[in-house]
């Protein structure tokens, strides 16, 4: 992940329009005439062999005749000639360039060349980033740059649109100027050859010009970088995403479950919401939501009060509301009998509030008042349509009065023609979202409630997992590697129930059989009744071959089973036998037949799907997919988006199933395909969950093919337990290893323990305790991006904390470290700064700088041991050391 020199890209104190024209018609006489009607202030210079003024400008015949060199280049010249031109603006010191060029594969067939090629070794030979190509330019207009071809400038303001596809981008420039929405930055990537989604959204999600950041995206090739980017950004400001291609292609024939459930949107889908960003499906919802987050930019509970002089638009609301999977509030008792006193006789008693057509304004806001002070309301919509008694207007002004003075949201609908344009717009003016119908108004709502469930999650504390069952990654791994090494495309179920129980998943017992008798052999050592299921490398769903056979009570039974099954499998043809699997039957405890699956996606790498399992599970299509690495938190959320999970918390007779126990198993399932990149997929269906607890009853593992090239990394980037080391500290061993999410209360706990000096020392000032939030960013982080050791003891007491944050580019890393004050002066904070200082060469930066306090005589002290040079900064009172790495060491440790 890198942002670097994108500063050029969007702030450029210099720009040269190569191609640039006065040929009407042309695309190089609308980027320069764009520049310059936008108002660019710097330096502005066309480069054309043809010419030798253009605009009014100076025109240059090469990069090399500028009298200086830009800071920006945009190209739009032929295909054949930008490889070469990108080398000019390399050579003259350019570090940012705009290609609006296409046709770059027709061209390189005809010229018998790979231009891309040439232009990213170009452009990587140089340091050069580039936009495009085949793009439309971007627009930065508080910059006054206009680097585009469009057909219509736009204002400055504070949403940032990127979009993929340039004619929606163009079409996107008139919808915004109809309705004066004004732009931080405008970005049409093109085919993001160079500078893509990722490095785009980084760079928005720390500008200050920009409130909110909107998405038009149809696919990414970097799914790591794409999702570091979008987590980063979304903890920062609203990030609101619509993805094309909802709809399926068509079912791909899969060998495995999960194959055929999961499918690259839902996959999507998944990446959005773990990122703390908002999907939505329209480019007027994308920024209708931008707009709605600006003005109710806190916490929306689940629970809606639906107020309004109209039945049928209320109901409209209820059910747009319930099938959208949201709930109504239920008024207190209390409410209720305070609602009466100022309502008449006949409202409806009921959420949805009615308060009769002929309510005034005075009525609908007594009504909100009391609504809003009811704790079991989390937010509340009011909805008016017109009557000669009640007209909009007033009642707008009057409503917002009393919104605005609320702590919880309040939505407004206004039905009807032009007064109800004009409420809403008194109601925008309050700051208050109003809305033209009670599916839009109802669409926000939900809308919020995503958005802000996706945010919570982003820093959610997980809990600690509910077992201590080990995970032996040597064993798995070895099981892998001998089912490849043999040149098996799949393992056996053997195999598979091994695997999962190296990572701790609870199996029912399972023995291998080469024939008939030797089944018997294993059921008489498993003891009756047992389960016989034929194994073959070309079957993939057993029971619906006939390859299972249930309850088998004796030798004979077990016997015949395996005879049938030969003679079935015999009359297949190229079907081949490799055995028999003997299991145990699971007792009976009337469980819930769930699947835990997993798949590689070709983009986002390793995802998780969880659902209601057996053999209808393709027919009931009631599973969720997630990204690893997953904690008890996020697993539980994944339960609780599924039909099955009304089924775990137990109804009539049937008690609550241990779902603490199926979120273990999805931990450890995510952390399975995380370690082991061997693995294409993994299916256990059924796993069969009850009040006991859980036990995978039958799994199918598929391995990536031997030429299948390098497996996608997950997503996200997992816990890195190889950076874990023991070391001897004041007489005790003490683990160093990399922080996470679950170490949030030690963290809580360790900050408590700093004196006042520490705390000063370490953040520059005196600060409160910190709030969830702010110990999430610190406990939370993404390891692609930042480092942070904690020293833990034998009481997992965290006795130090050292922090690695790096710059744009990679090449620089900043550190900081804090000790526990009542071991201060013992050797931990030279334990800590001497991992900080390997991790950073093994990352390849430069260097290691930190900032200390003048006075922080033990800090300056130990840097100085360790070979910092040490100089005054400024303000007078810190210090810089900095560490200069002669050059990256290999792998950091």
């Amino acid at each position: 992940m890198s942002t670097r020199y994108l500063e050029h890209l969007f702030r450029p104190r210099s720009v040269a329009v190569i191609g640039a024209s006065d040929r009407a018609g042309s695309v190089g006489r609308a980027i320069f005439s764009n520049l310059v009607d936008g108002g660019f202030e710097g330096r502005l210079d066309p480069v054309n062999l043809r010419h030798r003024r253009v605009g009014g400008y100076r025109c240059y015949h090469r990069v090399a005749d500028l009298p200086e060199p830009p800071e920006l280049g945009v190209i739009c010249t032929p295909a054949p000639s930008v490889p070469g031109l990108i080398a000019e603006l390399g050579q003259v010191g350019t570090r940012a360039a705009v290609i609006v060029t296409a046709g770059f594969e027709t061209a390189s067939r005809e010229a018998g060349r790979d231009l891309e090629g040439e232009l990213l070794e170009n452009a990587g030979r140089h340091g050069l980033r580039f936009l495009g190509p085949n793009c439309v330019g971007l627009l930065v207009p508080g910059h006054g740059l206009n680097a585009s071809f469009a057909h219509t400038g736009i204002h400055d303001g504070r949403l940032a649109f990127v979009s993929q596809s340039g004619a929606l981008a163009t079409a996107v420039l008139d919808w915004a100027a109809e309705r004066d929405i004004g732009f931080s930055s405008f970005v049409s990537l093109g085919n993001c050859l160079d500078i893509d989604i990722g490095d785009v959204i980084d760079y928005l999600g720390i500008d200050g010009r920009t409130r909110s950041t909107l998405l038009y995206m149809e696919s990414t090739r970097r799914g790591r970088k794409f999702m570091s980017a979008m987590r980063a950004a979304a903890r920062n400001k609203p990030l609101i995403v619509v993805k094309s291609g909802r709809a399926p292609e068509g079912a791909r024939a899969a060998a495995s479950h999960t194959g055929a459930l999961a499918g690259s949107d839902v996959v999507y889908e998944a990446a959005i919401r773990r990122s703390g960003a908002l999907r939505v499906h329209g480019i007027e919802d994308l920024f209708g939501m931008a707009e709605v987050l600006s003005k109710v930019p806190g916490r929306v509970g689940p629970k809606l009060a639906i107020l309004t002089n109209g039945g049928g638009p209320g109901i409209l609301a209820t059910d747009e509301l319930v099938l959208g999977g949201g709930s109504l509030a239920e008024p207190s008792d209390a409410t209720i009998e305070r609602l009466d006193a100022i309502l008449p006789d006949n409202w409806s008693r009921a959420n949805p509030i009615d308060i009769i057509g002929d309510a005034p304004p005075e009525r609908f806001c007594s009504a909100l008042g009391i609504l809003l002070e009811d704790e079991g309301v989390d937010a509340v919509l009011v909805i008016h349509a017109p009557t000669a008694l009640s007209p909009a207007e007033p009642l707008a002004e009057a409503l917002a009065e009393t919104a605005a003075e609320a702590r919880k949201p309040v939505l407004g609908c206004w039905l009807g023609g032009g007064a109800a344009r004009r409420a809403s717009e008194h109601f925008a003016a309050a700051g208050l979202p109003g809305f033209s119908s009670p599916e839009d108004a109802v669409s926000a709502y939900l809308n919020l409630l995503e958005y802000h469930a996706n945010q919570s999650a982003l820093i959610e504390t997980p809990g600690e997992v509910p077992t201590e069952a080990r995970i032996d990654r040597d064993r798995a791994a070895a099981i892998v590697a001998d089912a490849a090494g043999a040149g098996r495309a799949r393992l056996t179920e053997v195999d598979a129930m091994r695997l999962l129980e190296a990572y701790g998943v609870p199996c029912v017992p399972t023995h291998g059989a080469a024939d008939a008798e030797e089944a018997v052999e294993a059921a008489e050592r498993i003891g009756y009744p047992v389960a016989l299921k034929i194994m073959s490398p070309d079957i993939s769903h057993k029971s619906d071959f006939g390859g299972v056979a249930l309850g088998l009570e004796s030798a004979p039974a077990v016997r015949d089973a395996a005879r049938r099954m030969e003679g079935l499998l015999s009359s297949a043809n190229d079907s081949r036998q490799s055995g028999y699997c003997v299991q145990a039957m699971a007792p009976a405890r009337h469980g819930v037949e769930l699947i835990v699956g997993t798949e590689t996606d070709p983009v986002f790498g390793p995802v998780v799907l969880f659902g209601q399992g057996g053999t209808a599970v393709e027919v009931i299509r009631d599973t969720v997919i997630g990204l690893p690495p997953l904690n008890m938190s996020l697993s539980r959320q994944l339960v609780e988006r599924t039909r099955v999970a009304r089924q775990l918390a137990g109804y009539r007779d049937r008690p609550a199933a241990r779902i603490d126990l199926v979120c273990d198993v999805l931990v450890r399932v995510a952390r399975l395909m995380c370690d082991l990149p061997g693995i294409r997929s993994l299916d256990i269906n059924p796993l069969i969950a009850d009040g006991q607890g859980v036990l995978a009853v039958d799994a199918r593992v598929l391995l990536r093919e031997p030429d299948a090239g390098e497996s996608p990394p997950p997503a996200i980037a997992p816990y890195p337990s190889h950076l874990e080391e023991w070391v001897e500290f004041d007489g005790e061993n003490i683990q160093l290893r990399p922080i996470r999410p679950e170490d949030e209360p030690a963290h809580r706990e360790f900050f408590q323990s700093l004196t006042a000096e520490d705390i000063r020392f370490r953040f520059f000032g005196v600060i409160r305790e910190p709030e969830h939030s702010q110990l999430a960013r610190y406990t939370q982080i993404d390891y692609d991006r930042e480092m942070a050791f904690v020293a833990v003891d034998g009481d997992k007491r965290i006795l130090g904390v050292a922090r690695l944050s790096s710059d744009r580019a990679h090449r620089r890393g900043e550190f900081a470290i804090v000790v526990r004050s009542g071991i201060k002066g013992r050797g931990l904070g030279r334990i800590l700064l001497e991992k900080l200082m390997r991790y950073s060469a093994g990352c390849g930066q430069r260097e290691l700088i930190g900032q200390v306090l003048f006075n922080n005589t033990r800090m300056l002290n130990l840097a100085r041991e360790l070979g910092f040079k040490v100089r005054h900064s400024d303000p007078a009172d810190l210090c810089e050391v900095v560490l200069e790495h002669p050059a990256a060491e290999g792998n950091a440790s």
